[in-house]
């Protein structure tokens, strides 16, 4: 926005409000709901293909972009699947962990995110470079030869986003089965009851009788009197 439409800081900064608001709006508002209702999974992968879509729309920008046409609604898009997908993420990575390891898990987790961030724009950033130093080299105008490098950069992270989509998919469905076998497994086992020996004193007649208070005598073994009335 900066280099080639000439936002300045300010404006670069308005414009990227829609974005996190949607975002903060998903996360703080809708994303539990969905996920108590239909469950991370189910979530998971239609928050990666917002995200897909939002990329794909911003490797059609052309180079005299306008905010509203061609910029807001990429935005929208990447902070409706962002909102959506980080939530349904934290819960998957967590499901697993025990009470100790919880810590540990979480802590794994939000480095891998960072971690994994930086490594992915790092690498975004050189590719992209490179395809603008050669549009440069081709005799494009500066304007066009970054929008192009910005282009491949979409393009190659909205490619990720399918593999990650395609990896999600097989391994959620590898793990529905065994989750859905585990309530039925114990609802054909049911309840585990052990019988335990009378007591002594019960062996008697009447032993073991004890009156409740409302005129009904609990006994075991033997008792056959009625409370009095």
């Amino acid at each position: 926005m900066q280099r080639i439409l000439g936002y300045d800081a300010l404006q670069v900064g308005l414009a990227y409000l829609p974005l996190t608001v949607v975002m903060g709006t998903m996360s703080f508002r809708f994303a539990g709901q969905l996920n108590l209702r239909f469950g991370p999974q189910a979530t998971l992968v239609p928050a990666m293909v917002f995200i897909v879509a939002g990329l794909l729309l911003l490797a059609r920008t052309p180079v005299d972009a306008t905010y509203a046409i061609d910029l807001l609604p990429p935005m929208i898009l990447i902070g409706l699947g962002a909102g959506l997908g980080f939530p349904s993420l934290m819960t998957l990575a967590m499901s697993g962990a025990t009470a100790s390891d919880s810590g540990l898990a979480s802590g794994l987790v939000n480095t891998s995110v960072q971690v994994g961030g930086a490594i992915g724009l790092a690498v975004l950033a050189t590719l992209a470079t490179e395809r603008t130093d050669g549009r440069l080299a081709d005799g494009d105008s500066a304007a066009s030869a970054l929008n192009s490098g910005y282009h491949l950069a979409y393009l190659i992270g909205a490619g990720l986003v399918l593999v990650a989509i395609a990896v999600a998919v097989n391994v959620l469905r590898s793990l529905v089965p065994e989750a859905a076998t585990e309530p039925i497994a114990e609802a054909i086992e049911g309840p585990r009851i052990r019988a335990l020996p009378l007591p002594a004193f019960a062996e008697a007649p009447g032993g073991g009788c004890v009156e409740t208070g409302m005129r009904v005598v609990i006994g075991c073994g033997g008792c056959a009197a009625s409370a009095p009335s």
